[in-house]
């Protein structure tokens, strides 16, 4: 028998080279997807699931060919929604496509959180990929980056359509496999059209992988999609060359599309007779059976008996798949946040470390911690725009140092593609649990929205697996503004964000909490987006004494300033704005309480709602703009759950529903200041 996942091939395949047993076994695999891919439809109609469903039939050489060259023991596999053969090639049995189509609990790439149609299976590295059209490309850039560091022996596989390669970040991580000489495989599958639109609607070149031929480090190799012999060579050839040579490689495989693009489209609408009829008459499935027969490799019985097996096959696997259970809906909440570091010497994330010792200030309890963690944990890694350069470490040097203390393999410099720097960091992920990332996401924080897709992706993993996955990824940037910084320079967006359920968010006012957080965001499992208050990084105010081990679990509050008149409700810049607004107020005779929440999410409810009982009168203060912002969740939840103990409406201090603007003027009347606080506070006292 062939070995093809160790590429121990001797010989070219051909229908006269291949052993009969070799031919069986593909036919078998040919027979039986296309059975499934016939019969998924009718699921649908009987309403048993099935709901989004897009036949691969057309595509079955290159498919057969991914499948059967991919070894799970060092292979990383990333198909797309079309990849049904490639799936079943890969070893995924009749029932666990079924159970993946039809949405059960027992489906082995999500337990149906997932679409159907979306196959897999992560304990063998088939990749859980998303609906979002190409992104998987940036997830196996990142895995191959850590096949290529970990010396890992294998390739990264990611299989697509033509037509997502319209998206940007495909060109982002095929560009970043490339300048990074990364041991990847993409294959575009392609059959000529995105849904409805034709392939000359989506780029000049009749073959897409041509706009790369332009890339160094990248080889392109073509084929025929539908035929059998031709994909199988392309894709063991692709793959020996990319372990040869650690170097990427697309794979242009030409198919056709027999089917409409999926059971919610009607490929009658925009195709002709003609084209449908010739489609048709090309059915890789059909060609190859010829084949078998007209070269004299199987009877016609032989070829039935293969054909009388697969029905059995799906037969049997239908009736195991409707007999499994669903998901139970008391599981909805299971598997949103992955496990966190419980720190056992600062439970409450408060330290008592000797006055009298030296402090410092954040961005160098930031740069210390990160050095520490790498220190402990070897297989720690960060990366970003400007970080790793001689002395420099970033825009704000809160990296400097690194690289000359652990290498350029561990520390070194992203494009500017914030896509790339964050997809990168989820793909490296997957490779072992051990792996803990930090990613400066952008520079600044306002210029974090290009990865946003990716942002979304990330905090969806760990529930769309079932547990499966999580990425084990910090997020810094630099936030806020009071630097006169301006649009892009100036804004915080933690409002923005905190609406996707899987993400941590946490922002820190003082060195201490800083060092504390980001040490447990990096001895966490799953996302983390660190918020740096980027005008504190040298100030005074939020210099504190830092003991080498300091840990704040997420979740925790931390009372700033006792008092009993008033609430004040606050993080990150303003924290320090408060405290000196509370300090105006008790020379004026009022006692107030500054709670510092340190984490958004999650979010330490009981010292808020206590402190509300207490004093029963609220104000919440944060940089970012009132409207929308994080302030709107945390009055809603005082008036839910507090409303009995206020002794006034719940008021809030925030930016003004504008951009921060450029000109010192304009910025200082945008963001809050101690006198918007203390107006604000005096009134609500007062009420």
């Amino acid at each position: 028998m062939y070995n093809l996942k160790d590429l121990t091939v001797p010989i070219k395949f051909s229908i006269l080279t291949t052993e009969k047993s070799t031919l069986q076994d593909w036919y078998h695999l040919m027979v039986l997807g296309r059975m499934l891919d016939e019969k998924a439809p009718n699921y649908l109609k009987q309403a048993i699931g099935w709901s989004y469903h897009a036949p691969y039939a057309g595509h079955d050489g290159i498919q057969l060919a991914i499948g059967q060259i991919f070894n799970r023991e060092k292979d990383h596999l990333f198909p797309y929604y079309r990849d049904l053969l490639t799936n079943l090639s890969a070893g995924l049995t009749a029932s666990e496509i079924i159970l993946n189509g039809i949405s059960k609990a027992t489906d082995v790439n999500s337990g149906g959180r997932h679409m159907s149609n979306h196959f897999g299976k992560p304990a063998w590295n088939i990749h859980n990929v998303s609906s979002s059209t190409g992104n998987h490309t940036l997830h196996a850039a990142g895995v191959g980056r850590a096949i290529k560091y970990y010396e890992g022996g294998g390739v990264a596989i990611s299989s697509q359509g033509e037509s997502s390669v319209s998206e940007g970040y495909v060109y982002e991580a095929i560009n970043g496999a490339s300048t990074e000489e990364l041991p990847v495989i993409f294959v575009f599958q392609d059959n000529g059209y995105g849904i409805s639109v034709p392939k000359k609607d989506q780029t000049a070149n009749r073959k897409v992988a041509n706009n790369f031929l332009g890339f160094k480090n990248l080889r392109v190799i073509h084929c025929n999609g539908k035929d059998v012999f031709d994909s199988m060579n392309a894709m063991v050839e692709a793959k020996k060359w990319v372990i040869e040579n650690q170097k990427p490689c697309i794979v242009q495989a030409n198919c056709i599309r027999i089917h409409s693009h999926s059971n919610s489209d009607r490929h009658d609408l925009y195709r002709n007779e003609v084209e449908l009829n010739y489609v048709r008459e090309y059915d890789p499935l059909t060609k190859f059976k010829r084949l078998l027969l007209r070269y004299e490799r199987f009877t016609p019985e032989e070829l039935n008996a293969i054909e009388y097996e697969a029905k059995d096959e799906v037969k049997s696997a239908h009736q195991f798949a409707l007999s499994s259970p669903d998901p139970d809906p008391r599981s909805i909440e299971d598997f949103v946040y992955a496990n966190d570091y419980k720190s056992i010497k600062y439970p409450d994330g408060i330290q008592t470390a000797d006055e009298n010792g030296t402090k410092k200030k954040l961005i160098e309890a930031i740069n210390e911690t990160l050095k520490s963690e790498f220190t402990l944990n070897p297989d720690t890694f960060i990366w970003g725009q400007d970080i790793a350069n001689k002395e420099k470490g970033g825009i704000f040097n809160v990296s400097k140092g690194l690289q000359k203390e652990f290498g350029k393999k561990r520390v070194f410099n992203g494009p500017i593609a914030e896509d790339y720097i964050t997809g990168t960091a989820n793909g490296m992920s997957r490779y072992n649990k051990k792996i803990r990332i930090v990613v400066e996401g952008a520079e600044f924080a306002d210029y974090f929205w290009p990865a946003m897709e990716q942002f979304v992706e990330m905090t969806h993993e760990y529930w769309r697996t079932n547990g499966q996955f999580a990425p084990n990824v910090t997020i810094r940037l630099a936030s806020g503004g009071y630097i006169g910084g301006g649009l892009y320079h100036s804004q915080t967006i933690e409002g923005s964000l905190a609406c996707f359920p899987g993400i941590r968010i946490v922002y820190p006012s003082f060195a201490d909490d800083a060092a504390g957080l980001l040490r447990t965001s990096l001895r966490s499992e799953g996302p983390t987006l660190f918020l740096e208050p980027k005008s504190l990084y040298n100030s005074p105010v939020a210099a504190a004494i830092v003991p080498d081990d300091f840990e704040v679990p997420f979740g925790k509050a931390r009372t700033r300033r006792p008092g009993s008149d008033m609430t004040i409700i606050t993080y990150g810049n303003t924290t320090h704005l408060s405290l000196l607004a509370a300090e105006k107020l008790m020379k004026e005779g009022f006692d107030v309480e500054v709670i510092d929440i340190r984490s958004l999410i999650p979010l330490d409810k009981e010292s808020i709602i206590n402190s509300v009982k207490k004093t029963g009168k609220v104000l919440i203060v944060h940089e970012d703009k009132i409207f929308g912002g994080f302030g709107g969740e945390l009055a809603s939840i005082i008036s839910e759950e507090a409303f009995e103990y206020l002794d006034a409406p719940v008021r809030r201090v925030g930016s003004a529903f504008t951009p921060v603007g450029f000109n010192r003027i304009l910025e200082a009347a945008i963001l809050p200041d101690i006198n918007k606080i203390y107006e604000a506070a005096w009134s609500l006292l007062k009420y």
